[in-house]
């Protein structure tokens, strides 16, 4: 079965840390560069990170960038995403992508105090 599963997501005070996760299956993970999105209630999806298919090239949304860090393990199929320094805006459900076509249920996260 073709599907992408994210987990790590849940509720972290600001400033706080959290490592996201989504487990690919059914199809070559290593072939694809993945992307991580957010969505937060009543706002549109945002880009968040993407990551090339061998990990050597990654990019990051301005909102992101120097807190977030993507990074890919090709033999696990898993493609993480290391929030730091969280802040109240960046809670929103995240989900990965594999190249617009295929997306995972997502996960919450929440940061409040």
């Amino acid at each position: 079965q073709v599907q992408l599963v994210e987990s790590g997501g849940g509720l972290v005070q600001p400033g706080g840390s959290l490592r996201l996760s989504c487990k690919a299956s059914g199809f070559t993970f290593g072939a694809y560069a993945m992307s991580w999105y957010r969505q937060a209630p009543g706002k549109a999806r945002e880009y968040v990170a993407s990551i090339s298919h061998a990990g050597g090239t990654t990019d990051y949304a301005d909102s992101v960038k120097g807190r977030f860090t993507i990074s890919r393990d090709n033999a696990k199929n898993t493609v993480y995403l290391q929030m730091n320094s969280l802040k109240p805006e960046d809670t929103a459900v995240y989900r990965c992508n594999r190249a617009n076509t295929l997306w995972g249920q997502g996960t919450q996260v929440t940061v409040s105090s």
